[in-house]
């Protein structure tokens, strides 16, 4: 495809470019969350997306799958979904045999819509199939399409009825991507665009080979000692009660970030440094990726919260 690892860095600069603008004719704004899921998506991880109603996180997920040429799926996860639902089941066909019936899991671009309202039996079907890149029914192993990238939804309000997922759970997602309510500007010109006559239509940027493809090189992309020594450094600095732990997380965290989080920095950094053009990531690039890896691996103690201090002030203050 390329002749050479230096020139597919560039073509990956270039494709980035090009999937901006092309997601930019039906998102407006949003630019570091649109940022944060391609970089998820090019480092193979899985993000989670959390913002209130209305700001349109299942479009954006719809509009990257359209612009990527992947088959997606959206599963809206509720309290009486099974896991069956979702990894498809056995059933008996006219020959009287058994037969596998897929579900919703076998797509390329999967949208966990409101993940949290759905029990913890059916929540550990779609983390498993996350880590694993499979589905066991029946005793037998079924793979999951090649790229697979989970999307998941989660509203930080209404939590009644709601079964929250636990910090393990929470580790195999690479980001945790927090949105925002649109500037005034940005607000107007979401208005404008949906309330005419006037629609989109999105171009194909990606294939699924390109895509595997490109997931390949960020992980062949060089990066230096310091840099991946600060990588690690940082994430070791969240652990309360270790060497590295600061006064403040001493003070205020009660869990800190597993070795995943310093493979996610590292991995996010290298895939932040290429969609810039850049052949090799440096602190900056780990620093601007820390915030969706760290946000949902650092736990608050008690004393934090009576304190009114925020996981967003801690991270900052550990950067």
């Amino acid at each position: 495809m390329y002749k050479s690892d230096v020139e597919a860095v560039d073509g990956l600069a270039q494709s980035y470019k090009e999937l901006r603008s092309e997601i930019g004719k039906v998102i407006v704004g949003q630019d570091e969350v649109v940022k944060s899921v391609l970089i998820s998506l090019f480092a193979n991880g899985h993000s989670l997306l959390v913002g209130v109603p209305g700001l349109a996180k299942t479009l954006l997920v719809s509009t990257i799958a359209d612009v990527l040429d992947l088959d997606f799926k959206r599963i809206q996860f509720t309290p009486d979904l099974m896991p069956s639902d979702i990894t498809g089941s056995e059933i008996l066909d006219e020959h009287k045999s058994f037969r596998f019936n897929r579900g919703p899991l076998f797509a390329n671009i999967i949208l966990a819509d409101e993940i949290n309202r759905t029990p913890p039996k059916t929540q550990a079907a779609l983390l498993e199939a996350m880590q694993e890149r499979h589905v066991t029914v029946a005793g037998t192993k079924h793979l999951l399409a090649k790229p697979f990238f989970v999307l998941a939804t989660q509203n930080p309000i209404e939590q009644e009825g709601t079964y929250p997922l636990p910090e393990a759970q929470l580790d195999r997602f690479m980001f945790n991507i927090k949105l925002d309510y649109p500037s005034y500007a940005e607000e107007l010109n979401v208005v404008k665009n949906t309330t005419g006559a006037m629609t989109s239509s999105l171009k194909n940027i990606l294939s699924a080979e390109q895509i595997l493809y490109f997931q390949n090189l960020v992980r062949k992309i060089p990066i230096a000692d310091n840099v991946l020594e600060y990588s690690v450094t940082l994430a070791s600095k969240t652990r309360p009660g270790t060497d590295l732990a600061t006064d403040e997380v001493n003070k205020y965290i009660s869990w800190g970030a597993g070795p995943r989080a310093s493979q996610y920095l590292v991995l996010g950094a290298k895939c932040h440094a290429a969609i810039q053009g850049k052949y090799s990531p440096d602190i900056d690039d780990v620093k601007a990726i820390a915030g969706n890896v760290l946000r949902h691996r650092v736990v608050r103690n008690y004393k934090a919260e009576a304190e009114g201090i925020g996981i967003e002030s801690l991270i900052s203050g550990l950067l």
